[in-house]
């Protein structure tokens, strides 16, 4: 398992293959990768950036212990968690999670899993820059479907 923060700009196609090529040929049969960009809207607002601060070794801590929760509950073979801080402009990336199992179902349910654990407790904190120049601060993540 690997979990890394960045303050810069990532490719997730590159740390997919990268990673992917450390792993034993034919341990795996089913991999579920999630990536999540930077939207230019949020809550009915235009967005032209965003600032996600987080809490050093402490966010790294809380993204390991999510992806262990995960493998207890399903046959995970390996897991590799990229989340971006600092400014984001929209469609950049700002996190990536890619599981690795023997079968896809397992490879689906714990990606969901990581995903939504790392979206509604992993210590990050978002701040918007709207197009009217305003700032605020995100007092909650949406819960993922369109609408909400």
């Amino acid at each position: 398992m690997t979990i890394k923060i960045c303050s810069n700009g990532f490719d997730p196609w590159q740390e997919i293959q990268s990673y992917q090529n450390t792993l034993s040929n034919g341990c795996f049969g089913a991999t579920n990768i999630f990536i999540g960009t930077m939207r230019d809207f949020n809550a009915g607002e235009d967005i032209t950036c965003m600032t996600l601060e987080h809490y050093p070794g402490m966010t790294e801590k809380q993204l390991e212990n999510i992806v262990l929760q995960a493998k207890q509950q399903w046959q995970v073979i390996d897991a590799l968690v990229v989340h971006r801080v600092g400014e984001i402009l929209p469609n950049e990336p700002i996190v990536l999670i890619a599981i690795w199992t023997a079968h896809r179902g397992d490879a689906f349910d714990a990606c969901r899993y990581v995903i939504e654990a790392l979206k509604s407790s992993a210590p990050f904190w978002k701040k918007e820059v709207l197009t009217s120049s305003q700032a605020h601060w995100v007092t909650k993540n949406t819960d993922g479907y369109q609408g909400s």
